[in-house]
């Protein structure tokens, strides 16, 4: 349904272009979020985004419409934002987030960002350069500097009097954090807290002590799991000193849970870690090829396995017939197994501790689904080629090759993953072309001890 609308907008644009219709797309772009003006954005070519950009009166709305079309794709971005004028860009900038902002000008050319940087009000473009000086993927990198703080001794009084008067701009107020005199992070407490209790209260009286906080360089795809973990809303980024820095919020960690998990997914298929459409054709295949030529080789050695028993197949060709859903049973459930883990370990599920913990429940999966899948398709050797020894080798083949798969596809993450190398990108390829040499290689052992070939 969302499709169909997204559709149906970006048509309705391209046909009040083409007829110049500019009261009309002006009532439209006014109308119409940011983030579904960047799915149109995306579909339209460099001149009409243009057009369609002096259109929107709202400078916010233009800050949210960079947001999500970098988020879309940096390439198509980057190309925009270039053709722009420079003073068209630094109000956006300005009014965006610190946080979004550091973002936008992190996608930049340097010598683009410097001019932009220069030109934003001083207090603002300190805020954005101090976050660009932390790691893209870390916690300083993503953190606002924008938040709450107060002092221990103040009251609840004084504090309600100090939001009213000095934290007037603060839009996310989810935690009121305490710090000492030095500014060191001491414990926080909520809105609610603070109108409940008496007046006179002092804040280190009913402030909570237990504070989750992170340092600046955190990875973060860790604070992602800790506010996954514990329900938070933001979490503050304090320095080796304690000292309060920042927050990251929730809606920075939706965005972080949904790029991890797509980098992930596009690893574990040896597609690299961002979308095809934002690559050129020349990338895309560089970052593939070398996980093709691991699939290759792999066939190549299943290749010189089959070869190997050419005399075998010669005497019963009925065995070739089963070799495709033999390594297809074994590398699928290799690819749910390796799949299940990685992504355990990616949320923090599993631990690389619990290895054997995990291995043996997928290998007790693998047997289970073996029996069952090795019985259905031995009995369907039997009945088609009438030769009883051909369905106990191919339903024993099965067995074996689904436990190995396994085995395989859950302990190569655990394994890489305490050998500190990323399992997204080690497992995928390696792990379904093992399983596909293996499940041949025993196949045909397994029926040559069957039918004494």
């Amino acid at each position: 349904m969302k499709y169909d609308r997204n559709k149906v907008m970006i048509e309705t644009v391209k046909r009040l272009l083409r007829r110049n219709a500019g009261h009309h797309l002006r009532k439209i772009v006014n109308k119409t979020h940011a983030a579904d003006l960047a799915r149109i954005f995306y579909a339209l070519p460099l001149a009409q985004q243009i057009k369609l950009y002096g259109m929107i009166s709202d400078v916010e709305q233009r800050g949210i419409l960079f947001s999500e079309l970098s988020e879309i794709d940096h390439t198509t971005f980057l190309s925009f934002i270039q053709s722009l004028n420079i003073d068209d860009i630094v109000p956006v900038l300005e009014d965006m987030a610190s946080d979004d902002a550091a973002d936008i000008l992190g996608m930049l050319p340097e010598e683009l960002s410097d001019t932009l940087l220069k030109k934003m009000k001083k207090e603002g473009s300190e805020e954005v350069e101090g976050l660009l000086s932390y790691g893209d993927d870390t916690a300083g990198g993503i953190m606002v500097p924008d938040f709450i703080a107060l002092r221990e001794d103040m009251t609840a009084r004084q504090a309600i009097e100090s939001l009213q008067k000095e934290h007037v701009d603060v839009e996310m107020p989810f935690y009121l954090y305490v710090t000492d005199e030095y500014g060191k992070l001491t414990g926080v407490c909520s809105l609610r807290q603070l109108v409940v209790v008496s007046p006179q209260t002092p804040l280190r009286d009913f402030m909570s002590t237990d504070v989750f906080s992170v340092r600046t360089n955190t990875d973060q795809e860790d604070v992602a799991k800790l506010v996954a973990r514990y329900d938070i809303l933001a979490v503050p980024v304090t320095d080796e000193n304690n000292k309060l820095l920042g927050i990251v919020t929730v809606d920075d960690v939706i965005d972080i849970l949904r790029e991890e998990a797509t980098e992930d997914i596009l690893k574990m298929a040896g597609a690299g870690a961002g979308f095809v459409e934002t690559k050129s054709i020349y990338k895309s295949t560089r970052i593939r090829l070398p996980w093709l030529f691991a699939s290759c080789l792999g066939g190549l050695a299943a290749t010189l396995i089959i070869g190997g028993f050419e005399e075998s197949l010669k005497k019963i060709a009925a065995l070739a017939a089963f070799i495709p859903v033999i390594m297809g049973m074994g590398g699928n459930i290799g690819t749910q197994s390796s799949t299940i883990v990685v992504r355990g370990l990616s949320m923090g599920v599993l631990n690389v501790r619990d290895v054997w913990a995990v291995v043996f429940k997928e290998l007790s999966i693998g047997l289970l689904l073996g029996l069952v899948y090795g019985t259905l398709i031995g009995v369907v050797a039997h009945l088609r080629y009438n030769m009883f020894q051909l369905g106990g080798a191919v339903c024993l083949a099965v067995i074996c090759s689904m436990c190995v798969a396994a085995l395989v596809g859950s302990l190569f993450p655990m394994i890489f993953a305490r050998l500190n190398i990323d399992p997204a990108v080690a497992t995928g390829p390696f792990v379904t072309t093992a399983i596909d040499i293996v499940a041949v290689f025993l196949y045909f052992q397994i029926a040559a001890a069957f039918l004494g070939i």
